[in-house]
């Protein structure tokens, strides 16, 4: 179990089940207060450098606890008194009352400084306890941050003497919460270290969540270790939670360090989360460890553990894995890979159940490497709907697999992930602002930046929809005067040289540049097992063409310059008479 407190990486963890304050005094009083105190000082003192200077000044000092202690006392006494009244009542402190302009302002800083942090609360669930953790957890949360609120107010209230005529209700307190359960499961001998690791098992996310990872593109291959790294991974349980999610019909668990909580918690917007039930006494299929100690350089890497039927990803701790990218495809990896040795193909791109308001319906694949136009093609129909769509169900925004169907007829796909990782930067500006209200955004002031939010229910991903139109995101070919957005093609030789070539011009979204080709257009699986990958293409583009599945490319124009925004929606325009074509047929 963690301690009551800690603060690493910029991430604050209180745990509620160790140390709940139910009064102002048990914050000033708490170890927590005062390590963001001493961290406020020692971290930002070149910033805030004239906040020190005012402490320094009246209390001869620069020690960091020392100056703690005094901002612990001053507020202790802001908390019941105004700044009038304490210079009245205790005259060598006056001179907080002579300088409540410049105390005000190291509130504000200080303040500031908290909230900038991101703030987890944790309570553990623990069988045949009661008290604190079998109240409602929301209720709990919501109580403290109330506390942590009211008490900033007296507080910058008191030293200025003055009540502000509009308060605003900032997130004062935490901006997330988990609860934490250990979880029996069969642990493999390899993997005891982390059998003592808490599952989270329900999460609480103020909503917009937004974060700033150390990183903000993904780069290189994940590439298959020959031997478990698990052997020599440097793991302290108490530093790890585990949180269990479902990637298709995949049970997957995540392990991940304290220091890339951020990773963890925005899975919860991304991925289905497996209940308790899914995992007790499970043993997973898929298998994470983010943040492991490693005594040789960076790794990013799987391992096929074939004796346990697990894949697993190895991520170690190091900040240039700071970005949810890393998070995201090594789950994809893993994923695509186990699905690639169950026969499916995994696709890389985004599926579309659409239906017209003029009754003709159709299941769209659209395949592509990041950047492509795959989420940009979706949002341009979802722009377009009023006037032509009745109904749209995404089935998978990134990820998804072609599976056979039984019965002989077309391809059915399955989607990955019940939520999107977009990139803001080719959406509508106004896009962000409509999901403010239940996102996760990454960086986003900078190029990349991204946005995670749930778009579909998981099971309408795992429905299982035959596919009838499927198309090459080509985001790299400028479509002509006398040109359409759509081609077809003709034969499985000429759908194959572009679908494996996997071509498309870089968006920054990885460390690439220019027009780059990737393996069937994904990186993640059949990068690392192209010759299963290559006997399964063949299997399934013969099935689509015998079963008369219209195979083609959507050019995009996203990698053209200006044509950002307007190539994706004059394609959306196409798809949607594409679709009465083949409905007429």
């Amino acid at each position: 179990m963690i301690k009551s407190w800690s603060l690493s990486n910029d991430k604050a963890m209180i745990n509620f089940s160790a140390k709940y304050c139910v009064t102002e005094g048990e914050i000033l009083n708490s170890d927590a207060f005062r390590s963001v105190l001493e961290h406020f000082f020692k971290e930002v003192s070149i910033k805030y450098s004239k906040n020190r200077m005012l402490i320094e000044e009246f209390y001869k000092t620069s020690n960091d606890k020392d100056l703690a202690d005094a901002v612990i006392k001053i507020f202790k006494l802001l908390a019941v008194m105004n700044s009038k009244e304490i210079a009245e009542t205790f005259p060598d402190m006056s001179f907080i009352f002579e300088n409540k302009r410049e105390f005000r302002a190291m509130v504000e800083d200080i303040y500031t400084y908290w909230r900038n942090l991101e703030r987890y609360a944790i309570i553990y669930q623990s069988r045949g306890k009661s008290g604190l953790e079998q109240n409602s957890f929301i209720e709990i949360k919501t109580r403290f941050d109330n506390l942590v609120l009211t008490l900033y107010r007296k507080i910058s209230d008191n030293i200025s003497m003055t009540t502000p005529k509009v308060h605003r209700q900032v997130k004062a307190g935490t901006n997330a919460g988990i609860v934490l359960k250990d979880i029996i499961w069969p642990v493999p001998e390899e993997y005891k270290i982390i059998s003592k690791i808490p599952f989270i098992v329900d999460v609480v996310l103020e909503v917009p969540f937004i974060t700033y990872p150390k990183k903000n593109t993904r780069s290189g291959f994940f590439e298959e270790a020959n031997q478990n790294p698990i052997l020599r991974a440097g793991i302290n349980p108490d530093n790890f939670f585990a949180y269990p999610i479902l990637v298709g019909d995949l049970l997957c668990y995540v392990f991940c360090h304290k220091d890339f909580m951020t990773h963890l918690i925005s899975l919860s917007n991304l991925f289905e989360m497996a209940s308790a039930n899914d995992v007790s006494g499970k043993k997973p299929d898929l298998m994470i460890i983010f943040g492991y100690e490693d005594e040789s350089s960076p790794r990013d890497v799987f391992y096929d553990d074939k004796e346990n039927d697990m894949i697993v990803g190895f991520i170690s701790h190091d900040s240039s894995f700071d970005y949810f990218g890393y998070m995201k495809k090594m789950i994809l990896t893993i994923h695509n890979i186990k699905q690639m040795q169950r026969g499916n193909l995994p696709i890389h791109g985004s599926m579309i159940k659409l239906e017209l308001n003029d009754g003709n319906k159709a299941n769209i694949v659209i395949m592509g490497d990041s950047g492509a136009g795959k989420s940009e093609s979706i949002e341009a129909l979802r722009s377009l709907s009023e006037e032509n769509l009745k109904d749209m169900t995404i089935i998978f925004d990134d990820m998804g697999d072609f599976r056979m169907d039984p019965l002989g007829d077309k391809p059915i796909a399955y989607g990955t992930e019940t939520g999107a990782f977009v990139r803001l930067d080719d959406l509508d500006a106004g896009y962000a602002f409509k999901q403010l209200d239940r996102s996760i955004f990454m960086n986003p002031d900078k190029t990349n930046a991204r946005l995670i939010n749930p778009v579909s229910e998981y099971n309408e991903i795992m429905n299982g929809e035959k596919v009838d139109i499927f198309l090459y995101a080509n985001n790299y070919d400028k479509v002509e005067d006398n040109e359409t957005s759509i081609e077809k093609f003709n034969s499985v030789d000429e759908a194959k040289d572009v679908f494996v070539a996997g071509k498309r011009q870089a968006k920054g979204t990885t460390s690439e540049k220019g027009l780059t080709t990737s393996y069937f257009a994904n990186p993640f699986g059949p990068h690392q097992k192209k010759e299963l990958c290559d006997k399964l293409i063949d299997q399934y583009f013969n099935n689509l063409f015998e079963k008369k599945v219209y195979v083609g490319q959507l050019k995009t124009q996203l990698g053209i310059k200006g044509l950002e925004k307007d190539g994706p929606k004059k394609a959306a325009m196409e798809l949607f008479e594409l679709i009465r074509q083949i409905n007429k047929n």
